[in-house]
C-alpha cells in the first residue's frame, strides 16, 4: 500500500485578519501551497477541509468554499471535516486515507477559522460545543472554565503549580518571538505570566489570561501525495506513524487528569514507529491552556502523573532542552484558529524537518512528533514525521 507524504504547505499569519471570512482565508492560502509543492490545481485529486465553525459563521458547507477561490478546482471531490479542536488533524487523516486507499495521488488539506469577528461574550459558549453540554454547559467561563476545573483538580491532587504553568506560558511566548506566523510575538517573561494583574487577570479557576491560547483568525494548508509522486518532488516528508484514540466526552465519567486517550494515541504511534519518545527531536503539542501542556508532558511519557512540573523546571522542553516542545510558540503564542490548528502544527513540524524553520529551527531535526486534541483530550491524534528527501 502506498503511503501519503507531505510535499508542500502554506500558512497565513495568525491573528486578527483583515480578511472577512474563511472563504477569503482559504483563497489566500491555497495558491501559495500549490506553488510551494510545485503543482497546479489540475493535479489535485481530492480536497479535505477542516473548519470548526459551530457559530463563528452562518456560512457552512465549507468544503465547497475552496473551489470558490479557483474555478479549476470546481469538480474535485471536496469534503469538510469537524472534530472540535482536532478538526485539522481529522481532515489530514481523511486525506491520507484517500491516498492510501488508492483513490487519488494528490490531496489538498485546508484548515481555516475566522474567530475575531465574533463578540468575545459569544466565543466561550461557541467553544463549549467541544464539551458535553448536557452536563458542562453551565460551567463559568465557557470552554476556558472546563480547563479551569481541570487545573483546580490538578492542584488539589498534586499541589499548586501556578508558577510552572507560568513557566510554560513564558517558554512558548519566547519561542513565538521567532515565528513570523505567530499571533503574539511578545516575550512576557515568567514574572508577568505568574502575576495576576489588570493586564493578566484570572480567567477561570487558577488560569490567568497568559495561561490561555489566543482567539485567532488564520488558515494553513498541506499538500499530500503518494510516495511514488512525492519521489519526484522537491520536498517529501513521510509519516513514520500516525494514531488516533478517543475518550469519553463527559468529564464526569472519567479521570480528567489522566488524559488516557492522549496516552493511548502516543503509545500507539511510538510503537508503530518503532521509536521511544527520546528519539524525537521536537514536538508540537496542543497547548490550548498551559495546564494542557503540563498534562501532555505526563501523557506522552516525559513525566509520571503529577510530576509534569519537573519537566518545565528542569528545562527539558525548552528550545535548547533535551526535547524541545512547541518551538513554534504553540497555540499559546502562535494562535488557535480552531479548524487550522492541527494543520498548522504539522506545517510547523514539516518546516523543522526540511530545515526551513529559520529562527525557530531546531538543529539537525530528523524526527518530529505532533499531538493535536479535540475537546478536553477527547479526540487525540499523534503523528510521527520524518524527512524523506
Amino acid at each position: 500500500m502506498t503511503r501519503a507524504q507531505i510535499i508542500g504547505w502554506s500558512h497565513t499569519t495568525f491573528g486578527k485578519s483583515e480578511l472577512p471570512d474563511t472563504e477569503a482565508l482559504m483563497t489566500a492560502a491555497v495558491p501559495q501551497a500549490l506553488e510551494h509543492a510545485g503543482i497546479g490545481p489540475e493535479d489535485v485529486d481530492g480536497i479535505f477541509v477542516g473548519v470548526f465553525n459551530n457559530g463563528f459563521s452562518k456560512q457552512d458547507f465549507q468544503g465547497a468554499l475552496v473551489a470558490m477561490g479557483d474555478d479549476r478546482l470546481a469538480h474535485v471531490p471536496a469534503t469538510r471535516f469537524e472534530n472540535a479542536c482536532a478538526t485539522g488533524s481529522a481532515a489530514l487523516h481523511g486525506a491520507m486515507d484517500f491516498i492510501e486507499a488508492g483513490r487519488g495521488r494528490i490531496a489538498l488539506v485546508v484548515g481555516a477559522e475566522k474567530m475575531t469577528a465574533t463578540p468575545n461574550a459569544e466565543i466561550g459558549d461557541i467553544l463549549l460545543g467541544a464539551s458535553y453540554r448536557a452536563e458542562e454547559a453551565e460551567i463559568d467561563g465557557g470552554f476556558a472554565g472546563v480547563f479551569g476545573q481541570i487545573a483546580n483538580a490538578y492542584f488539589q491532587r498534586h499541589g499548586d503549580r501556578s508558577e510552572e504553568l507560568a513557566m510554560i506560558a513564558a517558554k512558548n511566548h519566547a519561542n513565538g518571538m521567532a515565528n513570523p506566523y505567530a499571533h503574539m510575538r511578545k516575550d512576557f517573561g515568567v514574572d508577568f505570566c505568574n502575576t495576576v494583574s489588570e493586564r493578566n487577570p484570572r480567567v477561570a479557576g487558577p488560569l490567568r489570561r497568559t495561561d490561555c491560547s489566543l482567539v485567532s483568525d488564520g488558515a494553513a494548508v498541506l499538500v499530500l501525495a503518494d510516495a511514488e509522486t512525492a519521489a519526484g518532488m522537491a520536498r517529501a516528508i513521510r509519516f513514520r506513524a500516525r494514531a488516533q484514540a478517543n475518550d469519553i466526552m463527559a468529564l464526569s465519567r472519567r479521570d480528567a487528569l489522566e488524559f488516557r486517550g492522549a496516552r493511548l494515541a502516543w503509545s500507539k504511534a511510538l510503537t508503530a514507529a518503532g521509536l521511544v519518545l527520546d528519539d524525537l527531536d521536537l514536538i508540537e503539542t496542543h497547548d490550548c491552556f498551559t495546564i494542557a501542556e503540563m498534562l501532555e508532558y505526563e501523557a506522552m511519557g516525559l513525566a509520571e502523573p503529577g510530576q509534569g512540573h519537573r519537566v518545565i523546571r528542569e528545562g527539558i522542553t525548552q528550545k535548547d532542552g533535551r526535547l524541545p516542545v512547541n518551538p513554534s510558540g504553540g497555540l499559546k503564542a502562535k494562535g488557535h484558529p480552531i479548524g487550522a490548528t492541527g494543520i498548522s502544527m504539522h506545517v510547523m513540524a514539516a518546516m523543522q524537518l526540511m530545515s526551513e524553520a529559520e529562527g525557530m529551527q531546531i538543529p539537525d531535526a530528523r524526527l518530529a512528533g505532533v499531538f493535536n486534541m479535540g475537546g478536553a483530550a477527547v479526540a487525540n491524534y499523534v503523528s510521527i514525521m520524518e524527512r524523506v528527501k
